[in-house]
Protein backbone atom coordinates (compact mmCIF):
# COMPACT_ATOMS: atom_id res chain seq x y z
CA UNK A 1 0.00 0.00 0.00
CA UNK A 2 1.30 3.40 -0.94
CA UNK A 3 1.01 6.05 1.78
CA UNK A 4 1.43 9.74 1.08
CA UNK A 5 2.64 11.84 4.01
CA UNK A 6 1.62 15.41 3.35
CA UNK A 7 4.19 17.39 5.27
CA UNK A 8 3.81 20.17 2.73
CA UNK A 9 1.05 21.66 4.92
CA UNK A 10 3.06 23.65 7.43
CA UNK A 11 0.80 23.94 10.45
CA UNK A 12 1.24 23.10 14.13
CA UNK A 13 -2.36 21.87 14.04
CA UNK A 14 -1.33 18.60 12.43
CA UNK A 15 0.23 15.99 14.64
CA UNK A 16 -0.65 13.15 12.28
CA UNK A 17 -1.54 13.59 8.63
CA UNK A 18 -1.51 10.35 6.66
CA UNK A 19 -3.71 10.32 3.60
CA UNK A 20 -3.79 6.77 2.39
CA UNK A 21 -4.71 5.62 -1.08
CA UNK A 22 -4.88 1.85 -0.68
CA UNK A 23 -4.71 -0.49 -3.63
CA UNK A 24 -7.85 -2.36 -4.58
CA UNK A 25 -6.69 -5.59 -2.98
CA UNK A 26 -5.89 -3.96 0.34
CA UNK A 27 -8.89 -1.72 0.78
CA UNK A 28 -11.39 -4.58 0.56
CA UNK A 29 -12.18 -6.00 3.99
CA UNK A 30 -12.19 -9.77 3.94
CA UNK A 31 -15.40 -11.40 5.25
CA UNK A 32 -13.79 -12.32 8.56
CA UNK A 33 -16.46 -10.67 10.68
CA UNK A 34 -18.05 -13.82 12.13
CA UNK A 35 -21.45 -13.20 10.65
CA UNK A 36 -23.67 -16.16 9.87
CA UNK A 37 -25.21 -15.60 6.45
CA UNK A 38 -28.98 -15.50 6.40
CA UNK A 39 -31.28 -15.90 3.48
CA UNK A 40 -32.89 -12.57 2.53
CA UNK A 41 -35.28 -11.66 5.33
CA UNK A 42 -37.75 -8.98 6.30
CA UNK A 43 -38.42 -8.17 9.93
CA UNK A 44 -40.71 -5.31 9.03
CA UNK A 45 -44.29 -5.62 7.91
CA UNK A 46 -44.46 -3.86 4.54
CA UNK A 47 -44.53 -6.19 1.51
CA UNK A 48 -42.08 -5.49 -1.30
CA UNK A 49 -44.73 -4.17 -3.69
CA UNK A 50 -45.68 -1.45 -1.20
CA UNK A 51 -42.10 -0.21 -1.05
CA UNK A 52 -41.83 -0.39 -4.84
CA UNK A 53 -44.96 1.73 -5.26
CA UNK A 54 -43.60 4.20 -2.69
CA UNK A 55 -40.40 4.61 -4.66
CA UNK A 56 -41.88 4.67 -8.13
CA UNK A 57 -44.58 7.19 -7.27
CA UNK A 58 -42.14 10.04 -6.73
CA UNK A 59 -38.62 8.55 -6.77
CA UNK A 60 -38.14 9.05 -3.03
CA UNK A 61 -38.35 6.66 -0.09
CA UNK A 62 -40.53 9.09 1.86
CA UNK A 63 -43.67 8.68 3.94
CA UNK A 64 -44.41 12.34 3.26
CA UNK A 65 -42.97 14.76 0.73
CA UNK A 66 -41.79 18.11 1.98
CA UNK A 67 -41.90 21.55 0.41
CA UNK A 68 -41.57 21.30 -3.37
CA UNK A 69 -37.87 21.98 -4.12
CA UNK A 70 -38.68 23.36 -7.58
CA UNK A 71 -40.63 26.18 -5.93
CA UNK A 72 -38.49 26.61 -2.80
CA UNK A 73 -35.98 29.42 -3.13
CA UNK A 74 -35.01 29.66 0.51
CA UNK A 75 -33.64 26.31 1.68
CA UNK A 76 -32.51 22.91 0.38
CA UNK A 77 -34.57 19.78 1.09
CA UNK A 78 -34.33 18.77 4.77
CA UNK A 79 -35.28 15.35 6.15
CA UNK A 80 -36.79 14.94 9.61
CA UNK A 81 -38.87 12.45 11.55
CA UNK A 82 -40.61 13.31 14.80
CA UNK A 83 -39.41 10.04 16.32
CA UNK A 84 -35.69 10.80 15.96
CA UNK A 85 -36.06 11.86 19.61
CA UNK A 86 -38.28 10.35 22.29
CA UNK A 87 -39.31 11.10 25.86
CA UNK A 88 -38.12 9.74 29.22
CA UNK A 89 -34.43 9.61 28.31
CA UNK A 90 -32.18 9.62 31.42
CA UNK A 91 -31.39 13.25 32.24
CA UNK A 92 -27.83 12.44 33.29
CA UNK A 93 -26.93 10.46 30.16
CA UNK A 94 -24.06 11.88 28.11
CA UNK A 95 -25.88 11.37 24.83
CA UNK A 96 -28.41 14.19 24.27
CA UNK A 97 -31.30 12.20 22.80
CA UNK A 98 -33.52 15.28 22.78
CA UNK A 99 -31.24 17.24 20.47
CA UNK A 100 -32.94 16.10 17.25
CA UNK A 101 -36.35 17.35 18.42
CA UNK A 102 -34.78 20.61 19.57
CA UNK A 103 -32.90 20.96 16.29
CA UNK A 104 -36.13 20.65 14.31
CA UNK A 105 -37.62 23.27 16.64
CA UNK A 106 -34.62 25.55 16.11
CA UNK A 107 -34.95 25.26 12.34
CA UNK A 108 -38.60 26.33 12.53
CA UNK A 109 -38.18 29.17 15.05
CA UNK A 110 -34.70 30.72 14.94
CA UNK A 111 -34.29 34.12 13.28
CA UNK A 112 -32.89 37.55 14.06
CA UNK A 113 -36.03 38.23 16.05
CA UNK A 114 -35.62 35.23 18.34
CA UNK A 115 -31.86 34.69 18.68
CA UNK A 116 -29.17 37.33 18.88
CA UNK A 117 -26.57 35.41 16.87
CA UNK A 118 -28.86 34.56 13.93
CA UNK A 119 -28.65 36.42 10.63
CA UNK A 120 -31.81 34.83 9.24
CA UNK A 121 -34.63 37.26 8.39
CA UNK A 122 -37.11 34.47 9.17
CA UNK A 123 -36.91 30.86 10.39
CA UNK A 124 -35.20 28.57 7.91
CA UNK A 125 -38.20 26.21 7.75
CA UNK A 126 -41.64 27.82 7.99
CA UNK A 127 -43.59 24.71 8.96
CA UNK A 128 -42.84 21.16 10.11
CA UNK A 129 -44.81 19.95 7.07
CA UNK A 130 -42.03 21.37 4.89
CA UNK A 131 -39.60 18.67 6.10
CA UNK A 132 -39.33 15.53 4.01
CA UNK A 133 -40.28 12.59 6.23
CA UNK A 134 -38.55 9.21 5.77
CA UNK A 135 -40.40 5.92 5.60
CA UNK A 136 -41.95 4.81 8.85
CA UNK A 137 -40.27 2.09 10.84
CA UNK A 138 -42.45 -0.82 9.69
CA UNK A 139 -42.13 0.22 6.02
CA UNK A 140 -38.34 0.15 5.82
CA UNK A 141 -37.14 -2.85 3.77
CA UNK A 142 -34.77 -5.22 5.52
CA UNK A 143 -32.94 -5.56 2.20
CA UNK A 144 -31.54 -2.04 2.67
CA UNK A 145 -29.83 -3.07 5.89
CA UNK A 146 -28.99 -6.77 6.11
CA UNK A 147 -26.59 -8.87 4.09
CA UNK A 148 -26.46 -10.05 1.39
CA UNK A 149 -27.98 -6.93 -0.21
CA UNK A 150 -27.22 -4.57 2.68
CA UNK A 151 -23.88 -4.16 4.49
CA UNK A 152 -24.99 -5.15 8.04
CA UNK A 153 -24.63 -8.65 9.46
CA UNK A 154 -28.12 -10.15 9.54
CA UNK A 155 -27.49 -11.94 12.83
CA UNK A 156 -26.48 -8.75 14.63
CA UNK A 157 -29.38 -6.83 13.13
CA UNK A 158 -31.89 -9.49 14.15
CA UNK A 159 -30.53 -9.58 17.70
CA UNK A 160 -30.62 -5.79 18.02
CA UNK A 161 -34.17 -5.46 16.71
CA UNK A 162 -35.38 -8.16 19.13
CA UNK A 163 -33.46 -6.88 22.18
CA UNK A 164 -31.13 -9.89 22.23
CA UNK A 165 -27.80 -8.09 22.54
CA UNK A 166 -25.55 -9.05 25.42
CA UNK A 167 -24.90 -6.69 28.32
CA UNK A 168 -21.32 -6.31 27.06
CA UNK A 169 -22.53 -5.28 23.59
CA UNK A 170 -24.93 -2.76 25.15
CA UNK A 171 -22.15 -1.38 27.32
CA UNK A 172 -19.87 -0.99 24.30
CA UNK A 173 -22.62 0.86 22.43
CA UNK A 174 -22.95 3.15 25.42
CA UNK A 175 -26.71 2.98 25.97
CA UNK A 176 -26.60 -0.01 28.37
CA UNK A 177 -30.11 -0.80 29.63
CA UNK A 178 -31.72 1.72 27.29
CA UNK A 179 -30.56 -0.20 24.19
CA UNK A 180 -33.54 -2.52 24.08
CA UNK A 181 -36.20 0.16 24.41
CA UNK A 182 -38.63 0.02 21.46
CA UNK A 183 -38.30 3.79 21.02
CA UNK A 184 -34.51 3.53 20.67
CA UNK A 185 -34.74 0.63 18.24
CA UNK A 186 -37.25 2.56 16.14
CA UNK A 187 -35.30 5.84 16.05
CA UNK A 188 -32.09 3.97 15.16
CA UNK A 189 -33.70 2.54 12.02
CA UNK A 190 -35.53 5.79 11.19
CA UNK A 191 -32.22 7.68 11.32
CA UNK A 192 -30.80 5.35 8.67
CA UNK A 193 -33.89 5.79 6.48
CA UNK A 194 -33.50 9.55 6.86
CA UNK A 195 -29.96 9.51 5.51
CA UNK A 196 -31.03 7.27 2.61
CA UNK A 197 -33.77 9.77 1.75
CA UNK A 198 -31.35 12.71 2.06
CA UNK A 199 -29.02 10.98 -0.41
CA UNK A 200 -31.88 10.43 -2.87
CA UNK A 201 -32.85 14.10 -2.60
CA UNK A 202 -29.24 15.21 -3.00
CA UNK A 203 -28.89 13.08 -6.12
CA UNK A 204 -31.93 14.76 -7.71
CA UNK A 205 -31.43 18.33 -6.47
CA UNK A 206 -27.71 18.67 -5.76
CA UNK A 207 -27.85 19.07 -1.98
CA UNK A 208 -29.97 17.89 0.97
CA UNK A 209 -29.60 17.29 4.69
CA UNK A 210 -30.85 15.04 7.48
CA UNK A 211 -31.74 16.33 10.96
CA UNK A 212 -30.02 13.20 12.35
CA UNK A 213 -27.36 10.76 11.10
CA UNK A 214 -23.62 10.32 11.24
CA UNK A 215 -23.48 7.03 13.18
CA UNK A 216 -19.88 6.44 12.18
CA UNK A 217 -18.63 4.18 15.01
CA UNK A 218 -21.03 1.34 14.19
CA UNK A 219 -19.68 -1.48 12.03
CA UNK A 220 -21.16 -4.50 10.28
CA UNK A 221 -21.36 -6.75 13.34
CA UNK A 222 -21.87 -4.33 16.23
CA UNK A 223 -22.34 -0.85 17.55
CA UNK A 224 -20.05 1.49 19.51
CA UNK A 225 -19.81 5.05 20.78
CA UNK A 226 -23.57 5.75 20.92
CA UNK A 227 -24.10 4.39 17.41
CA UNK A 228 -25.72 1.10 16.43
CA UNK A 229 -26.38 0.98 12.67
CA UNK A 230 -24.01 2.88 10.37
CA UNK A 231 -26.24 5.11 8.26
CA UNK A 232 -23.31 6.31 6.15
CA UNK A 233 -22.34 2.82 4.95
CA UNK A 234 -25.96 1.74 4.49
CA UNK A 235 -26.79 4.84 2.42
CA UNK A 236 -23.62 4.47 0.33
CA UNK A 237 -24.49 0.83 -0.36
CA UNK A 238 -28.06 1.79 -1.27
CA UNK A 239 -27.01 4.51 -3.70
CA UNK A 240 -24.46 2.34 -5.51
CA UNK A 241 -26.83 -0.61 -6.02
CA UNK A 242 -29.47 0.24 -8.61
CA UNK A 243 -31.29 -3.05 -8.07
CA UNK A 244 -31.61 -2.21 -4.39
CA UNK A 245 -32.67 1.41 -4.94
CA UNK A 246 -34.89 0.38 -7.89
CA UNK A 247 -33.29 2.90 -10.22
CA UNK A 248 -34.11 5.93 -8.06
CA UNK A 249 -30.38 6.72 -7.93
CA UNK A 250 -28.57 6.04 -11.21
CA UNK A 251 -24.93 6.16 -12.20
CA UNK A 252 -23.54 6.46 -8.67
CA UNK A 253 -20.62 4.04 -8.55
CA UNK A 254 -18.35 5.83 -6.06
CA UNK A 255 -19.39 7.47 -2.79
CA UNK A 256 -17.00 9.54 -0.67
CA UNK A 257 -17.78 10.06 3.01
CA UNK A 258 -16.24 13.31 4.26
CA UNK A 259 -16.30 12.86 8.03
CA UNK A 260 -15.55 16.03 10.01
CA UNK A 261 -16.75 14.77 13.38
CA UNK A 262 -14.10 15.22 16.09
CA UNK A 263 -13.89 11.44 16.52
CA UNK A 264 -12.52 9.16 13.82
CA UNK A 265 -15.13 7.40 11.71
CA UNK A 266 -13.65 4.04 12.63
CA UNK A 267 -16.83 2.06 12.05
CA UNK A 268 -17.34 3.40 8.53
CA UNK A 269 -13.71 2.61 7.73
CA UNK A 270 -14.27 -1.04 8.70
CA UNK A 271 -16.71 -1.49 5.82
CA UNK A 272 -13.78 -1.11 3.45
CA UNK A 273 -14.89 -0.04 -0.01
CA UNK A 274 -18.08 -2.18 -0.03
CA UNK A 275 -16.52 -4.09 -2.92
CA UNK A 276 -15.59 -2.71 -6.36
CA UNK A 277 -14.42 0.61 -4.94
CA UNK A 278 -17.93 1.83 -4.07
CA UNK A 279 -17.02 3.56 -0.79
CA UNK A 280 -14.10 5.81 0.17
CA UNK A 281 -13.71 7.48 3.55
CA UNK A 282 -11.97 10.69 4.61
CA UNK A 283 -11.86 11.21 8.38
CA UNK A 284 -10.58 14.53 9.81
CA UNK A 285 -10.51 14.10 13.57
CA UNK A 286 -8.68 14.81 16.82
CA UNK A 287 -5.83 12.33 16.93
CA UNK A 288 -5.89 11.88 20.72
CA UNK A 289 -9.65 11.41 20.98
CA UNK A 290 -11.92 8.34 20.86
CA UNK A 291 -11.43 5.68 19.64
CA UNK A 292 -8.04 4.93 21.13
CA UNK A 293 -7.35 2.27 18.50
CA UNK A 294 -7.99 3.85 15.10
CA UNK A 295 -9.17 2.03 11.98
CA UNK A 296 -7.68 2.56 8.53
CA UNK A 297 -9.83 4.94 6.50
CA UNK A 298 -9.05 5.60 2.85
CA UNK A 299 -7.74 8.96 4.10
CA UNK A 300 -7.04 9.75 7.76
CA UNK A 301 -6.15 13.20 9.09
CA UNK A 302 -5.37 13.40 12.81
CA UNK A 303 -5.28 16.87 14.39
CA UNK A 304 -3.62 18.05 17.59
CA UNK A 305 -5.65 19.02 20.63
CA UNK A 306 -6.63 22.69 20.54
CA UNK A 307 -6.63 23.05 16.74
CA UNK A 308 -8.16 26.44 15.84
CA UNK A 309 -10.28 27.77 12.97
CA UNK A 310 -7.61 28.88 10.51
CA UNK A 311 -5.40 25.85 11.07
CA UNK A 312 -8.39 23.56 10.61
CA UNK A 313 -9.42 25.23 7.35
CA UNK A 314 -5.95 24.80 5.87
CA UNK A 315 -6.05 21.07 6.54
CA UNK A 316 -9.68 20.73 5.45
CA UNK A 317 -9.19 22.37 2.07
CA UNK A 318 -6.08 20.38 1.23
CA UNK A 319 -7.36 16.97 2.31
CA UNK A 320 -10.89 17.27 0.89
CA UNK A 321 -9.54 18.52 -2.43
CA UNK A 322 -7.07 15.63 -2.58
CA UNK A 323 -9.75 13.05 -1.78
CA UNK A 324 -12.17 14.51 -4.35
CA UNK A 325 -9.52 14.61 -7.06
CA UNK A 326 -8.38 11.04 -6.47
CA UNK A 327 -11.71 9.33 -5.78
CA UNK A 328 -13.77 11.27 -8.35
CA UNK A 329 -16.96 10.54 -6.40
CA UNK A 330 -20.44 10.59 -7.86
CA UNK A 331 -21.95 11.41 -4.44
CA UNK A 332 -20.57 12.79 -1.16
CA UNK A 333 -22.03 12.18 2.29
CA UNK A 334 -20.85 14.90 4.66
CA UNK A 335 -20.75 14.24 8.42
CA UNK A 336 -20.87 17.74 9.94
CA UNK A 337 -20.24 16.87 13.58
CA UNK A 338 -20.15 19.95 15.83
CA UNK A 339 -18.13 18.25 18.58
CA UNK A 340 -15.16 20.12 17.08
CA UNK A 341 -16.55 23.15 18.95
CA UNK A 342 -14.22 24.66 21.55
CA UNK A 343 -16.74 24.13 24.34
CA UNK A 344 -17.87 20.61 23.46
CA UNK A 345 -17.79 18.14 26.36
CA UNK A 346 -16.18 15.38 24.27
CA UNK A 347 -14.23 17.48 21.80
CA UNK A 348 -10.60 18.65 22.45
CA UNK A 349 -10.46 20.92 19.38
CA UNK A 350 -10.96 24.69 19.56
CA UNK A 351 -13.19 25.69 16.66
CA UNK A 352 -15.58 28.57 17.15
CA UNK A 353 -19.14 28.54 15.83
CA UNK A 354 -17.93 30.86 13.07
CA UNK A 355 -15.24 28.30 12.26
CA UNK A 356 -17.85 25.53 12.04
CA UNK A 357 -19.86 27.70 9.66
CA UNK A 358 -16.78 28.36 7.51
CA UNK A 359 -16.07 24.62 7.42
CA UNK A 360 -19.61 23.65 6.41
CA UNK A 361 -19.96 26.37 3.79
CA UNK A 362 -16.66 25.49 2.14
CA UNK A 363 -17.32 21.73 1.98
CA UNK A 364 -20.88 22.08 0.71
CA UNK A 365 -20.06 24.78 -1.83
CA UNK A 366 -17.03 22.87 -3.09
CA UNK A 367 -19.18 19.79 -3.73
CA UNK A 368 -21.88 21.67 -5.63
CA UNK A 369 -19.37 23.80 -7.55
CA UNK A 370 -17.72 20.60 -8.77
CA UNK A 371 -21.07 19.10 -9.71
CA UNK A 372 -21.03 16.44 -6.98
CA UNK A 373 -24.33 15.87 -5.13
CA UNK A 374 -23.88 16.15 -1.36
CA UNK A 375 -26.03 14.89 1.51
CA UNK A 376 -25.24 16.29 4.96
CA UNK A 377 -25.84 14.62 8.32
CA UNK A 378 -25.45 16.22 11.74
CA UNK A 379 -22.91 13.93 13.45
CA UNK A 380 -21.86 14.34 17.07
CA UNK A 381 -22.22 17.18 19.51
CA UNK A 382 -22.35 17.26 23.32
CA UNK A 383 -23.39 20.15 25.54
CA UNK A 384 -25.37 20.50 28.76
CA UNK A 385 -27.30 23.31 27.08
CA UNK A 386 -29.11 21.21 24.48
CA UNK A 387 -30.84 24.23 22.92
CA UNK A 388 -27.47 25.84 22.21
CA UNK A 389 -26.25 22.50 20.86
CA UNK A 390 -29.30 22.30 18.59
CA UNK A 391 -28.60 25.77 17.20
CA UNK A 392 -25.02 24.68 16.57
CA UNK A 393 -26.30 21.67 14.61
CA UNK A 394 -28.57 24.02 12.67
CA UNK A 395 -25.50 25.61 11.08
CA UNK A 396 -25.06 22.87 8.48
CA UNK A 397 -28.72 23.17 7.40
CA UNK A 398 -28.36 26.94 7.16
CA UNK A 399 -25.24 26.51 5.04
CA UNK A 400 -27.04 24.02 2.80
CA UNK A 401 -29.62 26.77 2.32
CA UNK A 402 -26.88 29.29 1.49
CA UNK A 403 -25.43 26.99 -1.18
CA UNK A 404 -28.95 26.21 -2.45
CA UNK A 405 -29.60 29.90 -3.04
CA UNK A 406 -26.13 30.70 -4.36
CA UNK A 407 -26.37 28.06 -7.10
CA UNK A 408 -30.16 28.39 -7.64
CA UNK A 409 -30.51 24.66 -7.24
CA UNK A 410 -34.30 24.78 -7.36
CA UNK A 411 -33.84 25.03 -11.12
CA UNK A 412 -32.68 21.37 -11.05
CA UNK A 413 -35.97 20.25 -9.53
CA UNK A 414 -37.67 19.14 -12.74
CA UNK A 415 -38.49 15.63 -11.42
CA UNK A 416 -40.67 17.00 -8.62
CA UNK A 417 -44.40 17.53 -9.12
CA UNK A 418 -45.17 21.12 -8.04
CA UNK A 419 -47.33 21.40 -4.91
CA UNK A 420 -46.63 24.44 -2.74
CA UNK A 421 -44.50 27.50 -3.31
CA UNK A 422 -42.26 29.53 -1.02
Amino acid sequence: MKATHLHSIVSPCIIMLCLFRPTFSLIIKAPSRMCHRHRPMRLFSAPSHVIQETLLDHSFAASRLGLDPSMNRFHAPIVNHEHYSFDDWPETHTFPMDKFKRLAHALTTTSRKTHVSSNLPRPLVKDHAHFFRPLDFHDIPMEWLAEPTGPICGTFLHRFLHNKLSDEEKRYIGFRGETGRPELIQRTVLEVAGTVLACQLAFHYGIASNVAGGTHHAHATGGAGYTILNDLAIAANFCTNERLNQGTVRGVHRVLVVDCDVHQGDGTAKFGDLGEGRLSTLSIHCASNYPRLKSLSTYDVGLRDGCTDDEYMDVLKFSVTKAMDEVQPHLIIYDAGVDVFEGDKLGRLSLTEHGIRRRDRWVLDECVTKGIPVAAVVGGGYDKDVDELARRHAIVHEECAYVWRKHKLWERASVFTPTTKE
